[in-house]
């Protein structure tokens, strides 16, 4: 009988390295799927949450926040490209743009995970692709509202959540209950409630932690 795993993937959509993690994460996980039945949940970080509605240019933003030259991004953007290449993520060759307000994003993906858990991923994903494949404003509600469709989900539905301040209490709690764990910079695999994974890291590296931890 498989062994069965909890994973929390701490993480925000506005994260390059976030969806080389899950998508990596994802195919490991299918690769055990004979010995390992995993239970998979996001959960929310937000790297700006003080962002302004609109967001800022990524190349302005960066060099505020880190003190990188636009020379230095476009090394470490090709470099996150060839990183998404070799687990099938497709990036923008010009990056994000802009960066935005998440949010919304999470308050959508805690929705998903309490009524449709099985798509939960599905929303994930769509909205880590409008994110850093299409440029997409990721604090407009057309932006997310067409991630909810492209998954699956109930588009009236998370449009009235959107309207309302419904699971922001949820999201913000969750928040605190990682940083106040020492969760502080994402993506973030902690396995079982014990093990940590930081970065976004190979699908061996998964693969392996996940054949090492169902062994045990």
């Amino acid at each position: 009988m498989p062994t069965t795993l909890k994973i929390d993937f701490v993480s925000d959509v506005s994260c390059p390295w976030c969806a080389i993690g899950l998508t990596a994460l994802l195919q490991a996980i299918d690769r055990v799927k004979d010995e390992v039945t995993v239970y998979l949940r996001c959960q929310p970080f937000e790297l700006n949450p003080r962002m302004a509605p609109g967001g800022q240019d990524i190349t302005e933003h960066l060099t505020d926040k880190y003190g990188s030259t636009p020379e230095q991004q476009a090394q470490i953007r090709d470099m996150i490209r060839q990183r998404g290449e070799a687990v099938g993520f497709v990036f923008n060759p010009d990056g994000r743009g802009r960066i935005y307000n998440t949010f919304n994003a999470h308050r959508l993906l805690h929705w998903a995970g309490v009524e449709y858990p099985a798509q939960q991923i599905a929303l994930k994903m769509a909205l880590l692709v409008a994110c850093h494949r299409d440029q997409q404003a990721m604090d407009q509600t057309d932006t997310l509202l067409q991630a909810v469709q492209l998954a699956g989900l109930d588009v009236a539905h998370a449009q009235a959540i959107l309207a309302g301040d419904e699971f922001v209490d949820e999201v913000r709690e969750a928040e605190t209950y990682y940083t106040s764990r020492g969760i502080h910079s994402v993506p973030a695999v902690i396995l079982n409630d014990r093990q940590l994974i930081s970065g976004g890291q190979a699908v061996e590296v998964y693969e392996r932690a996940l054949r090492e931890l169902a062994q045990a």
